[in-house]
């Protein structure tokens, strides 16, 4: 099992120390794509972070087992600022190359 965010409290604690984003912790999401029902579950979780954390104020970004697969599902999220994706990027990059790796990542981000 991959260890799971406090919630939202963790969003209000980041807030009352003045952080400016939050990162929204994907790898359970991720880990359950392929599991539907749980898959739902988790990308509702992380929705509701997404929506807590810009009602706080903070931008809010997202990483952790984010894929050139999974990638389409995950933009879906409301107020997301950023995707935390190297190492997807730096593997597809081992055999296509940095540049390639990187274009078919902005695509398939920008839809």
């Amino acid at each position: 099992d991959q260890p799971r965010s406090r919630g939202l409290g963790d969003v209000y604690k980041r807030q009352e120390l003045g952080a400016p984003w939050i990162e929204l912790h994907t790898g359970a999401w991720a880990n359950a794509y392929y599991t539907p029902g749980k898959r739902e579950t988790e990308l509702e979780r992380l929705r509701k972070g997404a929506e807590f954390g810009h009602s706080a104020g903070l931008v809010v970004n997202a990483g952790h087992g984010i894929n050139y697969v999974n990638v389409a599902e995950i933009r879906t999220l409301p107020h997301l600022h950023e995707c935390n994706i190297g190492h997807s990027i730096i593997s597809r990059a081992l055999f296509t190359g940095v540049d390639e790796a990187v274009r078919e990542m902005k695509a398939r981000l920008n839809g």
